[in-house]
């Protein structure tokens, strides 16, 4: 999303992530009906045939809830395509598979692959330190801000000095020449060490309503709250979670443990 120029917090990043999982759902059962076709369906299937159509039928109807005026015509097209495809061939074979997906978070595979974010989650800072398990630390430069600048409309000129700004500060915040219009675009889950912004944890939360509707199991997604967070915040997070029909939450308060993997500071 920040290398499209879409916030993490907005309806037009959610609508677009929630049409992207989708189409890899509906795909996923497609491919589960294409191997019942020829092994058959998984046990137990005959007896919950009617049940099963009619949760794909559900995610179908999800898909055409998303907006076509957020989401790119081509995406949503193929999003859509894909439950009737999965639906229609789940009718005539059945599916392999009672679920065919979920959520999950890939940690520190997720770095060694050069990803700037693990799963769903908005990146913790543009800046970061993992402590390793044998010791020392390694720092995490997000790699997709240069990108996003460029896709903001700004010069090589104007992205070199906001990286070096990012580079110097550890924040993006203050950077010379940066519209604060596109400040949105960079939010991270924690604020900066010298920074004030980060994403408010109802973002972290409408994002798992986006794209729930679209996972037959759980995300397995970390909601990030600050340090200052109270009980009553943690307590709306959870019944938010519920509300928006999650099917799993997890809470990390910032600094609530001694040592923690991520950090915003050295």
């Amino acid at each position: 999303l920040m290398e499209l120029g879409m916030p993490y917090d907005s309806e037009a990043g959610r609508q677009y992530a929630g049409a992207i999982t989708a189409l890899l759902c509906g795909q996923a059962y497609q491919q589960s009906a294409r191997i019942a076709a020829e092994l058959g369906p998984y046990e137990g299937y005959e007896k919950n045939r009617e049940p099963m159509l009619g949760v794909i039928e559900k995610h179908r109807n999800q898909a055409m809830k998303l907006s076509p005026t957020l989401v790119p015509l081509d995406l949503l097209h193929a999003a859509r395509s894909s439950w009737d495809q999965a639906l229609s061939l789940g009718r005539e074979v059945g599916f392999r598979n009672s679920q065919a997906t979920v959520l999950a978070p890939t940690g520190t595979i997720a770095f060694m692959m050069d990803c700037d974010t693990t799963g769903v989650e908005p990146d913790i800072a543009l800046v970061k330190y993992k402590k390793l398990v044998g010791g020392g630390l390694m720092k995490i430069v997000n790699q997709t801000v240069p990108m996003a600048l460029r896709k903001l409309g700004y010069t090589p000129e104007q992205v070199d000095a906001i990286v070096a700004h990012i580079d110097t500060h550890e924040t993006i915040e203050g950077a010379p020449g940066l519209k604060d219009a596109h400040l949105p675009v960079f939010d991270c889950a924690f604020k900066a060490q010298k920074g004030e912004r980060s994403i408010h944890y109802m973002g972290h939360i409408k994002m798992m309503g986006a794209t729930q509707p679209f996972i037959s199991g759980a995300i397995s997604k970390t909601v990030n709250v600050p340090k200052e967070a109270t009980v009553e915040d943690i307590t709306q997070a959870y019944i938010q979670s519920w509300k928006i029909g999650a099917k799993a939450i997890s809470i990390y308060r910032d600094g609530s443990k001694r040592t923690q993997p991520l950090n915003t500071s050295k």
